[in-house]
């Protein structure tokens, strides 16, 4: 026991180390070769061009961790070649955006790959009440269901990536709340520890770099692998070591992008639009219309995927540390939310259509003058106050 202590700390460790010293070299290397995200609409909260592909940097960290000190079984492995899949078409759509059709396929063969290799939901709590079995085999629904669940997880991440750390924030207290769970059964699996351990140390090495203000973004290369790692391994353990809540579990601890992306696939079908269409309407959107800034939203949205994530642990506790968890998780929920809401103001938010546009060009600069994702801009009536000042200093000085 002593031991799988050891290596998730070791995994952690090295895996934030090798995401911290890799993101500048990515961010780097994103400018000398324009893949940035330019904000040309409405939809997009910052205003500068900010370079991508620092899901790299994650990968890097996650994947040199998990070689290194996980057990490299066939679900394993079959886990890492599907993430090697997500990330290459992220890092693709990040240097010239995809059509979702042909991300979503390829998404769904990650999803096989995973599968092949035996990451397979089979056995569920059986929701019947009056059924004498307890659970509920899929037999050969079980393919399927775990496909769909796999692609809905990755595709929720992405979805929700649209806030300075939001999505890595999320993705960490998910990791976070995964090992414990993975840790509190009789006898832990070390692999899924060890995975949720390397994820976790790789998005908190990415996160100094990706809170606000931003100075990369993890891009799709980064939000696909996250959910793609979240949902496989969710698959392996959670619905695995808790089979009389099996479904209950997941759930929770994926529950704010999962639902913030049901609720947007359905209010887009009322309106008419493709399910997948970019919008306005995501739950970290509407926190910042209602005039929290990027930091008070990004901090509510942590608070309840936080609350939620602990109720997957109480959920798999009993007793008094059942009743303390609790206490806990509801005390520092209420304290950051009502932080996150003191001084909001509704503001006006121009439509996506009167969006200003931004040239293509400005995506693009030479290797001699890269993009400048952080510049300070000074006001032109201070910079004529201190002229008139320094002309006043002379005036003194040749008296």
């Amino acid at each position: 026991m002593d031991n799988i202590y050891i290596k998730i700390g070791a995994a952690i460790l090295l895996a934030l180390v090798l995401s911290l010293v890799a993101t500048p070299l990515v961010k780097r290397f994103a400018q000398r070769v324009g893949a940035v995200d330019v904000p040309k609409d409405a939809r997009r909260v910052h205003k500068k061009p900010i370079p991508l592909l620092g899901g790299i940097a994650i990968f890097i960290g996650f994947v040199i961790s998990v070689l290194l000190f996980a057990d490299i079984d066939r679900q394993i492995r079959g886990i890492l070649i599907g993430a090697v899949v997500v990330v290459i078409i992220g890092v693709i759509d990040d240097f010239k955006p995809l059509k979702a059709w042909l991300k979503f396929i390829v998404q769904i063969i990650a999803a096989l790959i995973a599968v092949y290799h035996g990451v397979v939901i089979d056995i569920l709590s059986n929701p019947l009440i009056f059924s004498a079995e307890p659970y509920l085999n899929l037999g050969v629904f079980a393919y399927p269901i775990t496909v769909l669940w796999i692609v809905l997880i990755t595709n929720s991440v992405n979805f929700i990536d649209g806030l300075d750390g939001l999505a890595a924030g999320v993705s960490t207290i998910s990791s976070v709340v995964m090992l414990i769970i993975a840790m509190l059964v009789p006898y832990p699996d070390p692999n899924v520890a060890i995975i949720m351990a390397a994820l976790a140390g790789a998005c908190i090495g990415f996160i100094p770099y990706n809170f606000n203000p931003a100075k990369i973004f993890m891009g799709d290369a980064g939000a696909l692998l996250l959910g793609f790692i979240l949902a496989t391994v969710s698959v392996m353990g959670m619905f695995k070591f808790y089979a009389a809540v099996s479904f209950a579990v997941p759930l929770l601890v994926l529950a704010l992008p999962l639902f913030d992306t049901c609720i947007a696939a359905l209010r887009r079908i009322l309106n008419g639009k493709k399910p997948w269409a970019p919008d306005r309407g995501h739950f970290h959107h509407r926190l910042i219309d209602m005039g929290l800034s990027q930091k008070q939203a990004v901090a509510v949205l942590y608070a309840i995927s936080g609350l939620l994530a602990i109720a997957a642990v109480v959920v798999t506790t009993s007793g008094e540390i059942r009743a303390i968890i609790l206490i806990v998780a509801v005390v520092i929920a209420a304290a950051i939310i009502y932080f996150a809401y003191r001084g909001a103001h509704p503001r006006t938010v121009r439509p996506a259509s009167d969006a200003e546009e931004i040239p293509e060009e400005l995506a693009k600069e030479s290797e001699d003058e890269p993009v400048q994702v952080e510049e300070s801009i000074e006001s032109p009536e201070n910079t004529a106050e201190e002229d008139v000042e320094e002309e006043r200093e002379k005036d003194v000085a040749t008296k």
